[in-house]
């Protein structure tokens, strides 16, 4: 029975290590969308985004929308051309390696609106044409936003009550928001939560009330 034990801790501990070392290696290779940091108060980050190129679909569950944007990335687009990989190959679009985080607009109940930002390589005119109709190419000028980061699982009660902490330190501070907060997930599913980063974002006026003495 003892050894049946030991066993079992062995073999529960290697599993345990090797959903670690893949959240590791997850967050280590995938490419991040660039940013400055402008200021940091009370949990708040301001940060200023360079031009970015994305990749959005609005559908019916984020479930499904992430789908439709996986399959964009993993070839089912119009550059007819292969790509040297080791996994996956496309013969038939170009393979577009996965920048973080993932991007969902933050809204209460329909539609979700779900985007992937390209690597930093892409233009509007080099990157990929989705060959889905429901897909689309968007470009994020350069801006300004405020993030708030939290960590575990982003559902739905714990998304609303960090939106609503960000933007009652923002309004606290005096500094004007624009638009709705959308939520930002830097971890693939299988990630372990304790490993997970999310943020909360909204785009803020440029001048706030802020400095960059940090």
């Amino acid at each position: 029975m003892a050894a049946r034990t030991r066993k079992l801790f062995a073999t529960l501990t290697a599993a345990v290590m090797l959903w670690v070392g893949w959240g590791l290696y997850i967050t280590r290779t995938t490419e991040r969308v660039p940013y400055e940091t402008l200021d940091e108060f009370d949990g708040v980050e301001i940060r200023r985004y360079p031009r970015t190129v994305l990749v959005e679909t609005t559908a019916p569950t984020a479930g499904a929308a992430f789908r439709r944007l996986f399959r964009y990335i993993s070839g089912e687009n119009e550059a007819g051309e292969d790509v040297d990989m080791t996994a996956p190959v496309a013969t038939d679009g170009a393979t577009v390696e996965m920048t973080a985080p993932v991007r969902t607009d933050d809204a209460d109940d329909g539609p979700v609106t779900m985007a992937f930002y390209l690597p930093a390589e892409y233009t509007p005119a080099t990157a990929p044409a989705p060959t889905d109709s429901t897909v689309r190419l968007v470009v994020d000028p350069p801006r300004t936003a405020a993030v708030r980061a939290f960590g575990w699982y982003a559902t739905a009660d714990r998304v609303a009550g960090e939106r609503e902490a960000l933007l009652e330190t923002l309004a606290d501070r005096g500094i004007e928001t624009r638009g709705d907060p959308v939520v930002l997930q830097y971890n693939d599913p299988w990630t372990p939560p304790f490993m997970r980063r999310n943020e909360v974002e909204v785009d803020v006026a440029d001048g706030g009330n802020w400095t960059d003495e940090h």
